[in-house]
């Protein structure tokens, strides 16, 4: 499924989550967080889903990190917090009118960002064709931060982690 023209137009490469990126900034500035480890104080992407392609089941240690609707469909977005507890969904697209949650348990509206902060996991599909996100990293990312739930044992994975996502 790599011929969507955003694809070309964007310039954009496979993501080893899923889907589709290219970093748009990696500031400058460092920083240095609480553990010790210094990073670009802030880092952007574009990040494209497509009908049938899934962000697996990830999480970014050391840094929050914001998903910002930029076009297409509406995403659905699944958080699932460091510290145990239920998944939390958040759909993510433009603004609309409060509607009544679909039969999937899907929000009743979408919001044009959504915020997971650090250590959470993290996982999205787009829920129609195709679906555009920003999504910006701060700290900085970097890719020793970044795991892949499918990556580690099983008696590692939360849960509540939804197959569907791996």
């Amino acid at each position: 499924m790599n011929d969507h023209p955003l694809i070309e137009r964007f310039g954009l490469l496979p993501h080893p989550e899923g889907g589709w990126y290219r970093e748009l900034h990696r500031s400058p500035l460092r920083v240095r967080r609480p553990d010790g480890d210094e990073r670009a104080g802030l880092t952007a992407i574009l990040f494209l889903l497509q009908a049938g392609e899934v962000s697996r089941w990830h999480r970014v240690t050391g840094a929050d990190e914001t998903w910002h609707f930029a076009g297409g469909d509406p995403l659905e977005l699944l958080v699932l917090p460091a510290e145990d507890g239920p998944i939390q969904r958040h759909g993510l697209g433009p603004v609309t009118l409060l509607q009544a949650p679909d039969q999937a348990g899907r929000p009743a509206h979408q919001q044009p960002l959504a915020v997971v902060p650090a250590g959470c996991w993290q996982a999205a599909r787009s829920l129609g064709a195709w679906s555009l996100v920003s999504c910006c990293v701060g700290p900085g990312f970097d890719f020793t931060d970044f795991s892949l739930l499918r990556d580690l044992p099983r008696e590692q994975w939360p849960p509540q982690a939804l197959k569907g996502f791996l």
